[in-house]
């Protein structure tokens, strides 16, 4: 039993913050919120001083991709170090991950569904996890990882990664059973390239045809599987929203055919953006990589804009695995950055957030019945909502109700 008192409290749902909160935390849920001073702690309770401070929920990252470690090629096939060092490393990113704030994740690819259950057991301490395994798309898509000439690795690099490339509607429907069969929390698809896409597969080239995308997703949904789909621009974008996946990620180039939010709004599709890949992909990406990332740039800002005024639910989503770990609340700043109010990109990373993963009944904001998830910070986010970079402001992370970081 622990009782957090004297906080400021942002609750995540996008509101303006109440001053002079104490929050009481009861096998493992916020069993009660109330003004300071106005319910008396219950016998045993330990008390934590949070006086001068800020208590928000938990901060969530909805496309992440905890285990990767670069773009190349040699990379996506472990060829670059041992199994176990890999293991190793990705554990790390875990722990580190969760003293930043974050206590959920959603893993975009590449992520096996053992890290998952660890965390789960308790064998690591991360946050908590869902994953997708892998991105099912036809030969020479995104979720391809044949070289340049067509070859595929001989043999699976991970053999609890399915393989996740699929032609035809009927394969499409076998590879969504294959990956729910590994332990998918979802199925993750694309239907254009990207900016690290091989040449020839650019941000508005369709990779996907329609009749496969409808196999897919209606087979997800028939096993309650969510489906995020990456799509940045072109027919493929579109083809995405008609087809009624449950959250766009990028949608650089949805300003180029702005009906589309409107479907969006209408079909309750969620938006992830992910602002802060494209500044590594500026930085630090291949020649046609960096080209394309600085061509989209004000497009995505504009993106942004009118998925805003059209009312879609914008949630923050780094996909930023490739580069660099650890600074998921990068992607709050950039939203700010983008245009979006400070109140409403926390609440991107928290109730929105958890909305979008199925999981709001638990997380996601600061009210009695929800489970203790939250983050204690000494610094005001919305004054200066850099201070959650890299955890910078962070002094106690609670998950599942337990303390799992204190700086106090």
């Amino acid at each position: 039993m622990i009782i957090i008192s004297g906080a400021r409290l942002i609750d995540g749902t996008g509101a303006g913050p109440t001053e002079g909160v104490d929050v009481l935390v009861l096998d493992g849920a916020i069993a009660d919120v109330s003004p300071s001073g106005t319910t008396a702690p219950p016998d045993g309770a330990q008390r934590i001083d949070a006086s001068g401070m800020t208590l928000m929920p938990g901060l969530i990252d909805c496309h992440d991709h905890l285990s990767s470690f670069g773009y190349g090629l040699a990379d996506k096939w472990g060829l670059t170090e041992s199994s176990s060092l890999r293991h190793m490393r990705v554990a790390s990113v875990l722990e580190k991950t969760l003293a930043t704030g974050y206590t959920t994740i959603r893993d975009a690819g590449g992520l096996e569904a053992g890290f998952r259950d660890a965390v789960d057991e308790g064998l690591v301490r991360g946050p908590n996890l869902q994953v997708v395994l892998d991105v099912i798309t036809p030969t020479g898509g995104i979720g391809d990882h044949a070289s340049p000439s067509g070859y595929h690795h001989p043999a699976p690099s991970n053999p609890a990664l399915p393989d996740s490339v699929a032609d035809g509607p009927d394969a499409m429907r076998q590879r969504v059973r294959q990956m729910v069969l590994a332990g998918a929390d979802a199925i993750k698809t694309g239907t254009t390239g990207g900016a690290s896409s091989r040449p020839g597969l650019g941000p508005k080239d369709m990779n996907m045809r329609p009749e496969e995308l409808a196999a897919l997703v209606d087979e997800a949904h028939s096993v309650g599987k969510r489906v995020m789909c990456h799509a940045l621009g072109g027919p493929g974008l579109r083809a995405a929203i008609e087809a009624g996946v449950d959250s766009i990620e990028h949608g650089t180039h949805l300003d180029e055919d702005p009906d589309l939010v409107h479907m969006m709004v209408e079909k309750n599709i969620f938006y992830i953006p992910t602002f802060t890949v494209y500044i590594y992909h500026r930085e630090r990406g291949t020649p046609h990589g960096r080209a394309r990332s600085e061509e989209l740039t004000q497009h995505h800002i504009r993106s942004l804009e009118l998925a805003m005024e059209a009312g879609v639910k914008i949630v923050a989503g780094t996909d930023a695995g490739g580069w660099v770990h650890c600074d998921n609340a990068q992607e709050i700043s950039c939203l700010v950055g983008a245009g979006m109010p400070p109140a409403d990109a926390l609440a991107a990373a928290t109730s929105r957030a958890a909305e979008c993963l199925g999981i709001d009944g638990d997380v996601g904001t600061i009210e009695t019945g929800k489970r203790a998830d939250l983050v204690l910070v000494d610094q005001d986010p919305l004054a200066s909502i850099s201070t959650l970079e890299q955890g910078g402001s962070v002094r106690l992370v609670m998950k599942n109700g337990s303390v799992a970081v204190d700086r106090l």
